[in-house]
């Protein structure tokens, strides 16, 4: 296989979270286990920082990456999920695993795959270990991708372990209260290993604590104890978190092994973009009129980024969402703007929830719009329909910010 049908097998063999939902989740190591006895153990092979959370993980993790690139270290980075190529998610320095070697560990490794009924996670958090071993990082930067108790990602043993915060996201599998979550989350921290606590929160800092001490592992608060905040490329106001995140784990880091100057901190907080490849937060594609799009999804991160949002200056707002389907959109409506224009569409996944059924809901709560054919005619028409001192927002699911970037 080449690499394009390499990828549409594992898109289309095996259940894909982003596509099916609920059905690609399994909550169990076992196979994780099994796969890296079949790899040789690449886990063991690189030194790793490990980040969960709710929201802020993947910019905490990039940002992470590219201090540790910009104080000269080879570091690997594993995110989830991708926008436009699959290779988005394993990255050295910057520069995505080749498509070569894609093909080659697939191929290689096709028949246990098979034979072992492994998901997607499992077998892309195994090509992603097996590259870092392979190619010698001095660190890889590893983005939980759901949970953290039973997350493939957690078979690390990592320097320092990462929390950025607790949300009501992904419910029906992690718990319906922020103390259930935080109990899954928590279940990245290791014995005798720091870990970092993005933002204090009154329903889960009891959680937290007490699965440091019952670990023997030293806990820190970022918000309780960064006070000073660099600057950063990536220019949503929420980043302030997990700004302070980042420069927490780099404190606890260069108490070890690793040499993190402050130039290295300060260059590589403004290069995020630039030595990571990171897009969709706060991402501003056109400034005439101003177009913005970010992957917020949940309750939590759409509050912080209509909160942003509410402090542009423009004459209309114009609004382009889709959403998945097995999300509670009743839960969100009263977060959304009711001066704006609306153009509801269907992210072009099978999981997207289609338009017509997202324009129901909102025009039920008082929130009227346009129902378009695709992301991309929904965009055309809001532009279409804007004057130079207008904004465009577009968001609701990392699937529609995916097809317009």
């Amino acid at each position: 296989m080449n690499y394009s049908e390499t990828t549409r097998w594992l898109f289309s063999q095996l259940p894909l979270y982003q596509n099916v939902g609920k059905s690609a989740y399994k909550a169990d190591l076992s196979k994780t286990l099994k796969l890296a006895k079949q790899l040789n153990h690449p886990e063991f092979k690189f030194k790793s920082v490990h980040v969960g959370g709710t929201n802020g993980k993947g910019s905490t993790a990039h940002m992470l990456a590219s201090v540790l690139q910009e104080a000269g270290y080879k570091v690997g980075l594993y995110t989830s999920p991708h926008l436009k190529d699959y290779r988005e998610r394993i990255r050295i320095n910057g520069q995505m695993i080749s498509k070569d070697f894609v093909v080659d560990f697939v191929a290689h490794n096709k028949s246990f795959f098979v034979s072992n009924s492994l998901s997607f996670f499992e077998m892309s958090v195994g090509m992603a270990f097996d590259y870092f071993a392979q190619q010698q990082v001095d660190i890889a930067v590893v983005e939980v991708g759901l949970g953290g108790r039973l997350d493939s990602t957690n078979i690390l043993n990592p320097e320092v372990s990462v929390i950025t915060n607790i949300g009501l996201d992904h419910t029906q599998f992690l718990g319906t209260t922020l103390e259930a979550i935080a109990v899954e989350k928590a279940g990245i921290i290791k014995p005798n290993t720091p870990i970092v606590i993005g933002e204090t929160q009154p329903a889960t800092e009891t959680v937290f604590r007490a699965k440091a001490t019952n670990e023997q592992a030293s806990i820190y608060f970022a918000d309780q104890l960064i006070d000073e905040i660099n600057s950063t490329s990536l220019k949503g106001d929420y980043q302030i978190h997990n700004v302070r995140t980042v420069l927490q784990t780099v404190s606890i880091l260069n108490t070890g092994s690793f040499i993190i100057p402050s130039q290295a901190i300060k260059h590589g907080l403004l290069k995020v973009t630039e030595n990571t490849g990171l897009r969709g937060r706060w991402d501003v594609l056109c400034t005439s009129p101003k177009i913005i799009c970010d992957t917020a999804h949940n309750r939590e991160g759409l509050s912080l980024v209509f909160k942003q949002l509410s402090a542009e200056k423009f004459q209309r707002l114009h609004i382009v969402l889709g959403m998945v389907n097995d999300k509670d959109v009743s839960s969100l409506i009263g977060l959304f703007p009711k001066q704006a224009q609306y153009y509801f569409c269907k992210p072009n996944v099978p999981r997207g929830l289609e338009a017509s059924e997202l324009a129901r809901i909102f025009n039920e709560n008082g929130l009227e719009g346009l129902v378009c054919q695709s992301v991309k005619a929904a965009l055309i028409t809001a532009k279409q329909n804007a004057s130079q001192d207008d904004v465009i927002y577009i968001g609701g699911s990392t699937f529609v910010v995916a097809e317009i970037i």
